[in-house]
């Protein structure tokens, strides 16, 4: 099959692209090519900005003929739309990388459907909303087939692991070191991952399966893990000191810092349980890959390649953990004191 990914460089899309090697695929990836590539030779590489949408589809006019498109950095309508004009008649089958991020926060009840309601209160989420509905009313006109994978948060080899703090890797020089982490709310919060291994699979199963064609699927983790067990496991996978763990109200971290904590309101605070029922049973998607297991090569990928900022690299961390100790013990004593 001949696979055209948009993208290709980033953590989904390299083990997407190495598994389709493996199999034998022809695979083109379409990127500017600013990012460090890490996928076997095999490939072909065509450079440019999708975001350039005359230019991008101009190029699109002149490459091929593919059998499908795997986007994966579709972020906002305009992108569809660009998509849309590009390939419309021209493939059979376009593969959106969605999220999770669509649906509505709290869940009205969990797990999570495919059919859960969509209204969600990040800007992520909703302009992922906007692509999914446009490639949709593509595939009812018969411009091409459309399948949409929703995955939650991925981690893996060339990546990192999220946390409270969001993408930023001192928290894990600090975990090394045992010294003091935030975590949001009281950390029983539930919050899934998936090693990106187990998820390219949904990607690369769903090409040319006509089952799949104008669906939407999850491609999760299944360890509804909470965010106290997850730094636990964290630290057990690498035989670091057993974390010590201090807990913030998620909405007052967000009013401290939006820009560092805003993810914790549109989506840390709230459990994370998703059905991938339909994906196991029509995309043969699997979870395979505990999560300690995941977190060991992630971390020790991240110290081989000196990935882990060091903990006084993020001086805000100690201020907030000092400003919550004042304030703590302040409020103690106003209480006894009566």
């Amino acid at each position: 099959m001949k696979v055209l990914i948009l993208g290709g460089t980033g953590l989904i899309s390299t083990a997407i692209t190495r598994q389709l090697l493996e199999r034998g695929d022809d695979v083109t990836l379409y990127n500017r090519g600013r990012t460090e590539v890490r996928v076997p030779s095999g490939a072909t590489t065509l450079h440019g900005d999708r975001k350039e949408y005359a230019a991008f589809e101009a190029q699109m006019a002149d490459a091929g003929p593919f059998d499908a498109v795997i986007d994966m950095i579709g972020f906002v309508p305009e992108d569809a739309e660009s998509l849309i004009r590009a390939f419309r008649g021209r493939v059979n089958q376009v593969i959106f990388c969605s999220t999770v991020d669509v649906y509505t926060k709290p869940a009205a009840r969990y797990p999570y459907t495919e059919a859960a309601e969509r209204k969600p209160q990040s800007d992520y989420g909703r302009n992922k909303v906007l692509c999914e509905d446009a490639l949709m009313e593509a595939d009812a006109r018969g411009d091409f087939h459309v399948t949409i994978i929703r995955p939650a948060s991925t981690y893996g080899e060339g990546g990192t692991l999220v946390h409270t703090f969001g993408w930023r890797t001192e928290t894990f020089d600090r975990l090394r070191q045992g010294l003091p982490v935030v975590v949001h709310g009281d950390g029983t919060a539930l919050w899934v991952v998936c090693h990106v291994d187990d998820e390219a699979v949904a990607f690369v199963n769903a090409l040319g399966a006509e089952v799949a064609f104008g669906k939407a699927y999850h491609a999760t983790g299944e360890e509804w893990l909470t965010w106290n067990r997850y730094h636990e496991l964290i630290c057990e996978s690498m035989g670091w000191p057993a974390p010590t763990l201090v807990h913030i109200p998620s909405d007052l971290l967000n009013r401290i810092a939006t820009e560092r904590f805003g993810v914790i309101e549109s989506n840390f605070q709230y459990n994370n349980i998703y059905d991938n029922r339909a994906a196991c049973e029509d995309l043969g998607f699997r979870y395979t890959i505990p999560f300690i297991e995941g977190a060991r090569r992630t971390l020790n990928w991240m110290e081989e390649n000196s990935r882990i900022a060091p903990a006084s690299a993020d001086p805000f961390h100690d201020c907030l953990l000092a400003e919550w100790e004042r304030l703590s013990a302040g409020a103690s004593e106003a209480v006894r004191s009566g």
